[in-house]
Formats: structure tokens, sequence, C-alpha cells
């Protein structure tokens, strides 16, 4: 039976230790990030490779590859796709041609994913642009409408699904009004609940049969005063299952960022008595901060992780299945279309 966690590894190598504590742990599934990526066949070796430490070759292996600032994968194992902000601004001047374009590029996002061997994206944000808010989100928005940015992500999970590829829609019950960077602070948004309902949630609401999302370490002070949307049984309950209706696999965010006091024990143990599925972490190096001791972390998770049981098992296997029908796909086309409508993929960095 798998813990119920995703973790990374170190480097481009699985390692002997890694393997072995792999091996033990057996969490979920694994992420992926620049660190660990260097060539195709390097990284189709280190998939492989992870798969068979926990003796699971269907064990899902994430990456974010959104495109615009959020791309771990770049030339020449992926090209480099233009923000969600792009088909925003062409969804103002003509919505269904913006609603092809998002498709086909996503459809090209599973297409370069697959071949490498991954089958989730931590994509799409459908989180909505807030004027004032913190540049975190910005241009990985596809707007402020509830209307647009609920028909892309739609248009985007929708691609990635027939690419194989299964989404991971963030972040959700919404990052956009956040003031600062979880990645560092603790974002606290003082919007009534009734708003939020009204406009944040809105568009994860149209998604809400997508088979994955991610949690947004952020504060709403109408709903929970105390604790951030990761770690508070009250937004999970209320706002996320209820309000929003998502009843897919609900995983967090980097357990590692900020935003999150305590210990990472604590913050495991806190995340799975909110209402979590599974826990990740990435471990991502921040500026300013010395190198943490990943060996460490990944330790502390993976012991403070339950098994996978019950709903949030269902919910996994579920999650696990949502991908796994490519359907047929002709990716020059595809690169030729987008490029008619300017937004074609670039093979340079």
């Amino acid at each position: 039976m798998s813990a119920a966690c995703i973790l990374g590894c170190s480097g481009p190598v699985l390692s002997v230790e890694e393997a072995a504590f792999f091996r033990d742990a057996r969490p979920w599934g694994f992420i992926l990030f620049a660190r660990n990526i260097e060539t195709p066949d390097q990284t189709r070796t280190l998939i492989a490779a992870l798969r068979a430490a926990i003796d699971d070759e269907g064990a899902p292996v994430l990456v974010d590859q959104e495109g615009g600032r959020v791309q771990r994968l770049k030339p020449p194992l992926a090209k480099v796709r233009p923000p969600a902000a792009r088909f925003g601004e062409l969804y103002t001047r003509d919505p269904a041609a913006a609603v092809e374009a998002v498709f086909l590029n996503h459809r090209l996002l599973a297409h370069e994913l697959a071949a490498l061997g991954f089958d989730a994206d931590c994509a799409p944000c459908v989180d909505l642009i807030h004027a004032g808010a913190h540049a975190l989100i910005g241009d990985r928005a596809f707007g402020a409408d509830i209307a647009r940015v609920s028909r892309l992500g739609r248009a985007a999970m929708d691609g990635l699904l027939a690419g194989g590829v299964a989404p991971i829609v963030k972040h959700i019950p919404g990052h956009g009004r956040a003031t600062a960077d979880s990645h560092y602070d603790l974002p606290v948004v003082e919007t009534s609940a009734a708003k939020l309902a009204e406009s944040d949630f809105a568009p994860f609401r149209s998604l809400a049969d997508a088979p994955m999302a991610m949690t947004a370490h952020v504060l709403y002070s109408a709903i929970d005063p105390d604790s951030c949307a990761t770690i508070s049984k009250r937004v999970i309950e209320t706002a996320i299952r209820g309000e929003i209706g998502f009843d897919g696999l609900l995983m967090s965010d980097d357990l590692s960022m900020r935003a999150l006091g305590g210990t990472l024990a604590e913050r495991t143990r806190r995340s799975f008595e909110a209402g979590c599925d599974v826990v990740l972490h990435g471990n991502g190096a921040l500026v300013g901060e010395p190198v943490r001791d990943l060996a460490a972390e990944l330790k502390a998770i993976a012991e403070a992780s339950p098994r996978l049981s019950g709903r949030a098992a269902a919910r996994a296997q579920a999650a696990r299945a949502a991908a796994r029908q490519v359907q047929p796909f002709d990716p020059d086309a595809a690169e030729a279309r987008l490029s008619e409508l300017g937004l074609a993929g670039r093979d340079v960095r």
C-alpha cells in the first residue's frame, strides 16, 4: 500500500541510497524539477528508475509545465510555450480561437511530456488575476474574467487528458488575491466568504470534475482566521469540497514553502488532519536560503504520511486512470495552427 505522499529526488540520477529509501517509503508518486532533467534519455531512465524502486510501473510522475515562467522542461526537451495570459489576450479578440489555441497548446505539452515518461502536469493554473496582487500568479493566469478563465481552463484540461497526461488544477480555492509570495511568506486574504465564492472559487467550481487539484498556501480570514487552506479543515470542507464541489484527489502545494510554519512532520500531519489526500514535497532552493538536507526532509514527510486508504485511495486510483486513453494527434499541424494564431512554441531559450 502506497504512502500518501509525492516526493522528489536530488539530481539527474537516482542514487542507491535514494532507491533504497523509496523502496521502503513507497510514495504514491514522484515529482521532478529542473535539477533532475538533462536529456531525453536521462529523463526517461530516471523516471523508470523511480518507478522500479517502488515496483510500480504506473506510479504517477509529475512536473510543473505550465509554459511561460513555470516550465521545468526547456529546449531541446520541450519547446518554450507562451504563458496563460497570452491566450487570455486572444480570448478578448476571438474566444473560439483562444479555446482552440489553449487545447492545442496543452495537447502539445502532453505530447512532449508523455514522450519522456511523465503522466501528470501541475497545470492549469485557474487563479483569477486581481489588481494589486503579488506577481507570483500574474501572467500564469488566463485573466480576471470568470467565464474566460473557466473556458480556457477547461480547454487546457481537455488538451492534457487527450494526450495521456493528467491535469492538476491549481491553486484551489484561489491564489489570485494574495499580496505575498507563499514561497516566502503566508499570504492573507481578507475578502468576504460570499465574495470569494462568487468570484475566486468560480473557475474551480467549473472544473470540479478535475482528477486532481493542488491547494493554495493562502489564509482566507473570513473562512478560517488561523490556518491557510492547506492545513485548514474548515477551508477544505467548506470551500473546496463544499462550495466548489471538488471530489478529486486533493494534494498540498509544496510543504517546504515558507508560508507554512512548524516542522515538516507537523506540516504533513496538519495537512492530512485538514483533509488533504496526499502531500507533496519539492525542496526547491529559495533565494537567500542555504541548500537544505533533502534526505532528512523526505524522511520526515514519509514517516508522517499515512498509507492511502478509504476515500483518498479511491481518489488516487481514479486520478491514475484519468488519462490513459491517448487520442490521435498531428503535432506538426497543431504547431502550424498555433503559429497562425501567433502562439507557437519556440525552440530557443
